[in-house]
């Protein structure tokens, strides 16, 4: 053994085929239970815990003194002989054997540690945050960062195989008024300018394309200062990627068959079919969104005509109304309902009220309308429901779009409640067809559905100067299980056509020029037909994981109010960085 080495094998790979070895072990103290003339420590480090046995009769006192100071997460290193343990634990891969001390050392102390540091923790998720690092000793947290881990070198790997090559991007580039909030950064050097953090690398990647790199791609960090949840970070992750020569089924064939090489390589999961697509018209008014989850029916189905004319003031005065069907819910009993209404009813999903007709197993009808609707009027609606006896049927009146989320955030609190989404099931699809442009009432302009760069349908450029709602984008989104994925398009490649997108943007000609003079400029140089897709790598990694927050596989995540409470940032910074950079704090 080398004197001096901290280790020979690390906590988990010591097995009955090591038994009479004599080895030297370093980690941290997970557990010290004393038995009476027994003592057991179990050692931790990434790898595993392997248990080391102190027999106090046969052992030193200098070494049992040494035992007595040692507390939970104290780092130790021992040296001894692997010997076959006694009482055997099939749970863990070490779990035949153990360690008979031979030496020990304390390499480092610890303080009691604020939480348990087990699998199943006793910290509150703020407090987890702000001893993150403790946090990470956790199997949970460490096997999450090791999966994020995993899926980023085969993604790299593959794309690698396919001829893409990896070009870093600049972090620091300048703000843009389209997409979300820009994180700036105040320049020392050029008092009163700045640079803004990217929300992506977009422009950069169409350059390389301009460029001639033909197959781009990147793992990068992009930042969008936005209101979090869940599934948002003001820093997250995307695996970027941009394509010459192609149209949009080269990139969905591309990187249907990396989520298809990730899914093999990671979850062990075949996907021998190709991934459905549909267009955004038809997930809209079938689900109420654009990212629709399809491992269950329950589909929204329009009843407006069917309904209109039967003297029910909510349904006559209504522009929109949707229904869907609950197999084998009939049974559903009247607080359940209520309290199904009072969901609907809330704030955040907006509806007036819920209408609800149970189709029972002896083919006969009750809702809620009876005094309105009678036998044959149901009949009509669930043949074009295709609803079956035993169905409970809900309805929601109003607005077109309103009534479509409320359908939609409905429909998924069924499917939660009855557990149709099991996150071991995996339905992925492309959306299709988006709408270039977006009518904004309060602002009276057109916004980009996707961004300035996307291309319409050629059929479609006609309308931009007589129905610009009307624009069909060569736009796609990837879905997998009610979540967007990651998003992408055919981007413009003529200067002529990009001046005509920013034109029904709202740009003047000198603001294009102010903020995209670059792009434009290059496009004079030959620019090749290109497009590309953007994954959310968070999202992925915690789908694959079985978490539906993206916080618990980032090492360093933020809270929901965009702070890290382990460093303390955001935090203020001194006068005299101020007067440096020519800023002047409101009070």
């Amino acid at each position: 053994m080398t004197k001096n080495m901290y280790r020979t094998h690390n906590c988990g790979e010591l097995r009955s085929k090591n038994i009479g070895q004599k080895v030297k072990l370093s980690g941290w103290v997970q557990l010290k239970r004393d038995k009476g003339g027994m003592i057991w420590i179990d050692l931790r480090d990434r790898y595993g815990i392997t248990q080391l046995a102190i027999e106090e009769a046969n052992t030193s006192k200098e070494i049992i003194e040494t035992i007595d100071k040692i507390g939970r997460e104290y780092v130790i290193s021992v040296t001894g002989e692997v010997i076959e343990r006694y009482s055997k634990n099939d749970k863990m891969p070490t779990g035949d054997i153990e360690i008979k001390v031979e030496e020990i050392e304390i390499l480092n102390e610890s303080e009691t540690p604020p939480f348990t540091i087990i699998d199943n923790s006793d910290g509150g998720d703020e407090l987890r945050m702000k001893y993150r690092y403790l946090d990470i000793r956790r199997n949970p947290v460490k096997n999450a960062l090791l999966l994020r881990h995993k899926m980023a070198q085969e993604i790299r790997k593959y794309l690698d195989e396919k001829d893409f090559i990896e070009v870093e991007t600049p972090v620091l580039i300048k703000s843009t008024p389209e997409g979300a909030r820009d994180f700036v950064v105040p320049s020392r050097m050029h008092q009163g300018e700045f640079y803004a953090l990217p929300q992506s690398p977009q422009t950069f990647k169409q350059l390389l394309m301009v460029a001639g790199m033909d197959k781009y791609f990147q793992i990068v960090k992009c930042f969008r200062d936005e209101d979090l949840r869940a599934d948002r970070q003001p820093e997250f992750t995307q695996v970027d990627c941009e394509m010459s020569f192609v149209n949009q089924n080269d990139i969905i064939a591309t990187f249907e068959a990396m989520t298809k090489h990730l899914f093999k390589t990671i979850k062990n999961i075949d996907i021998d079919y190709n991934f459905p697509q549909m267009t955004y018209k038809e997930a809209m008014e079938k689900y109420g969104n654009d990212k629709p989850d399809i491992r269950f029916g329950m589909t929204i189905t329009d009843i407006t005509n069917l309904v209109k004319g039967k003297d029910f003031v909510v349904f006559d005065s209504a522009e929109y109304i949707g229904a869907i069907a609950l197999e084998n819910a009939s049974e559903y009993s009247r607080k359940q309902i209520d309290a199904l209404t009072d969901f609907v009813k809330t704030p955040q999903i907006g509806a007036k009220g819920l209408v609800y007709c149970k189709y029972n197993t002896d083919g006969s009808f009750k809702s809620s309308v009876d005094k309105f609707f009678n036998e044959n009027d149901w009949t009509k609606i669930i043949l074009a429901m295709q609803a079956k006896q035993g169905d409970l049927i809900l309805i929601i009146a109003g607005e077109k779009d309103a009534s479509l989320h409320a359908l939609s955030e409905l429909r998924l609190k069924l499917a939660d409640e009855n557990g149709l989404r099991s996150k071991d099931n995996f339905a992925p699809l492309w959306v299709i067809e988006f709408p270039l442009l977006e009518y904004d009432k309060e602002t009276d302009r057109f916004y980009a559905k996707h961004h300035p760069f996307t291309a319409p349908f050629d059929e479609d450029i006609k309308l931009f100067d007589t129905a610009p709602s009307k624009i069909r984008a060569k736009a796609y989104d990837l879905v997998i299980n009610g979540v967007e994925i990651g998003g992408g398009s055919i981007r413009i490649f003529n200067k002529d056509l990009q001046a005509l997108m920013f034109k029904n943007l709202g740009f003047s000609e000198k603001e294009a020029q102010e903020q995209f003079g670059f792009l434009m400029n290059a496009f004079k140089y030959g620019a090749p037909p290109h497009g590309g897709i953007a994954l959310g790598f968070d999202r992925l990694v915690s789908m694959f994981g079985g978490s539906d927050s993206i916080r618990d596989y980032i090492a360093f995540p933020k809270n929901n109010a965009g702070r890290d409470v382990m460093i303390e940032s955001p935090s203020t910074i001194s006068q005299a960085q101020l007067d440096e950079l020519g800023l002047i704090i409101k009070k």
